[in-house]
């Protein structure tokens, strides 16, 4: 099964391919999405759904992970992001690829055990539980391999249970 896990942003977009096979899960590629800062910001939305289709079409996941947007001091950020959200699952939906949404909460338990989980934390256990060499960065990027490792876990064990 392979999962393309997304960290939504205007600014940065985080994107991990993560594949599970026989019981172990690989890093097939990863990276970030990047726009500039004096585009206005539909065109740096229609930027990042372009990528999104790129990567959806060169890869064919099954699935699309998403990180869900929890509250945010700052109510301008949290829209932008909400905004991210919504290019990456258009793009996901007009393929045809099924969407998955987790919590913060959710990906830390999945890939740390505990929702208190720091950035560095998240990072480390992404590297090792996908066997990396280095730690993978930005923080965005470990993200949303951390996504998509929890998108793998939670189908894993949906099967077990006869829900998948």
């Amino acid at each position: 099964m392979l999962v393309l896990g997304i960290d939504p942003g205007v600014a940065m977009t985080g994107w991990g391919m993560v594949r599970a096979e026989g019981g172990r899960l690989q890093a097939v590629d990863f990276g970030s999405i990047r726009t500039e800062a004096h585009l206005p910001a539909h065109q740096r939305l229609f930027y990042v759904f372009q990528a999104v289709d790129r990567l959806v079409d060169e890869h064919r996941p099954e699935f699309l992970a998403v990180e869900q947007v929890f509250f945010n001091k700052n109510a301008r950020s949290a829209l932008a992001v909400g905004q991210a959200r919504g290019v990456v699952m258009l793009a996901a939906a007009q393929k045809g690829v099924d969407v998955r949404e987790y919590t913060p909460l959710q990906v830390k338990m999945a890939v740390v055990g505990h929702g208190a989980a720091t950035k560095g934390q998240v990072q480390a256990m992404v590297k090792a539980i996908l066997a990396l060499r280095e730690a993978p960065r930005p923080a965005d990027v470990a993200d949303a391999l951390a996504v998509a490792v929890c998108c793998l876990h939670t189908c894993a064990t949906e099967r077990r249970l006869g829900l998948g």
